[in-house]
């Protein structure tokens, strides 16, 4: 069997493949852009042209090798994930396809040079769309060099010129965009970067005003065209980016963790228990997220769907009881291995619902291997102390990511707390320490990169917030009014 090492090698040999598969796919729709602009001498412009043809092919490969240098080295986890290459090719195909044709057909100042940036920033991170950005912007500049698609005087200043507002106004956009997390929010940074497009476009023909204020007027005009088109694009292909390759933006996050979401309804009406768990322990992780510094809402979202493998049994979970347990008529064994499976179950759910893997992760990774004490327990009392602790345990994996481990962590406190009935601050840190120190003996964050004073923060921040969710209420006075607005005790009613 192979090991880890040797399957991500494997993985990355497979990306090799599938990049160098897209550098061809970009180079045939370079090479047709070359037929577009001259149908009937295209074969004439390969035979003349063809350093300038050679060179285009050179500089594209290199671009695209830096791509994956890049990767190589920042990221190889998500250059592993063939979807991943064939996503940023075909946001560079569209990007190169888009420009094109605004460039082509309207005006070179119309092209939506910061779409690119702006759907980057949020299908991956600011890093990395300033870096495909930048590669975007040269890879355009490589093709308006060394195609035909200028042919006027003036051909080389239109060039530069698009190389300026493609490297400015997507780096720009990447900024602008800040923590927006509405689709409103995203048309709204269309206008806002419209706003030093402007001025570049006046920087750059400002030396035309006197001869030909008409075109300048058009040029500032197409130049905000092209912001407000670059936003309107970025949102309306965002959600066909989300579903074809699954990825998780801050606008997908907001729709998961909505009420009315699909498995949210369903599982608030088969296992309201569960649900009302999951609202508790999604609030307890996205405070622990916002402490330690992580994506509180992912957390948050991860939070409600953990334990949504339970919907499979709901009537097997304490949390959805009421007099009936159907433990009780059950051998330990078969017990364990209802309770432990709906990691498994929940993983296997939001996988065929097309969730992100992460979040799928995380309801597979929450419990880790742990062992399940009650049944264990009961097992040891009916076998005269002959069971084996791994029949009785989670099947894991442990979890991978700072957010399963949170998780974790806030699922067992919340459970825990709930059961107390002195929830005192002093109690319930003795009660969240004891479950963090568990964890760590039995080492559930040996493979996510967690640390002591995190762990340490996590443990403040929930004693915090439990003892706010689980505090004490004054006791009511057994009194009631009646329609005279007059006091009545309760045994005079009775009376």
């Amino acid at each position: 069997m192979k090991n880890a090492g040797e399957v991500k090698n494997s993985r990355l040999v497979r990306s090799a493949f599938v990049f160098a598969a897209c550098f061809l796919v970009l180079l045939v729709v370079e090479f047709l852009m070359i037929v577009i602009n001259d149908p009937d001498g295209w074969t004439q412009y390969f035979r003349e042209e063809v350093t300038a043809v050679i060179t285009l092919v050179v500089c594209t490969f290199l671009l695209c090798f830096i791509i994956f240098y890049y990767y190589y080295f920042e990221d190889k986890e998500f250059l592993a994930e063939t979807s991943n290459v064939v996503l940023v090719f075909f946001l560079f195909t569209i990007a190169v396809v888009l420009s094109y044709v605004f460039g082509k057909y309207i005006n070179i100042y119309a092209r939506p040079d910061a779409f690119l940036a702006l759907v980057c920033v949020f299908l991956f991170n600011r890093r990395q769309a300033i870096m495909l950005n930048f590669i975007f912007s040269i890879l355009m500049f490589v093709i308006d060099t060394y195609t035909n698609n200028f042919a006027a005087d003036g051909a080389t200043a239109q060039v530069y010129y698009a190389l300026m507002l493609n490297f400015v106004c997507g780096t720009f956009a990447i900024f602008a965009v800040g923590k927006n997390k509405t689709r409103g929010g995203l048309l709204l940074t269309g206008c806002v970067i419209a706003i030093p497009t402007v001025i570049i476009v006046t920087l750059l023909q400002v030396t035309t005003f006197y001869n030909n204020w008409i075109g300048f007027v058009v040029c500032l005009g197409c130049g905000v065209l092209g912001c407000l088109v670059s936003a309107a694009l970025a949102l309306a292909l965002m959600p066909v980016f989300e579903g074809l390759f699954n990825r998780l933006t801050v606008f997908r996050l907001r729709e998961l963790t909505s009420t009315n979401a699909p498995l949210l309804v369903r599982l608030q009406r088969e296992a309201p228990g569960t649900f009302n768990h999951s609202l508790i322990v999604a609030q307890l992780s996205e405070t622990c997220a916002v402490a330690i510094g992580e994506n509180a809402e992912l957390a948050r979202a991860a939070a409600y769907y953990h334990d949504v493998g339970k919907l499979k049994q709901p009537d097997c979970f304490t949390e959805n009881q009421t007099d009936y347990n159907v433990h009780d008529e059950l051998m330990p064994e078969l017990s364990a291995d209802i309770i432990r499976s709906h990691a498994q179950d929940g993983y296997e759910l939001l996988t065929a619902a097309r969730f992100p893997k992460i979040i799928a992760d995380v309801a597979r990774e929450h419990h880790g291997t742990l062992p399940i004490k009650y049944f264990y327990n009961k097992a040891m009392k009916l076998s005269g102390g002959d069971a084996d602790v791994a029949d009785y345990s989670y099947l894991g994996p442990t979890p991978q990511t700072k957010i399963a481990a949170i998780v974790m962590i806030a699922d067992a406190s919340e459970a825990a707390a709930r059961a107390m009935t002195d929830r005192s601050p002093a109690n319930v840190e003795r009660t969240v320490r004891s479950i963090i120190e568990e964890r760590m003996d039995l080492d559930q964050f040996g493979e996510c990169d967690i640390t002591m004073r995190e762990l340490t923060i996590i443990k403040q921040t929930l004693v915090e917030a439990l003892s706010g969710v689980h505090h004490h209420r004054v006791k009511y006075p057994a009194i009631r009014f009646n329609r005279a607005r007059q006091a009545v005790s309760e045994e005079e009613n009775r009376g």
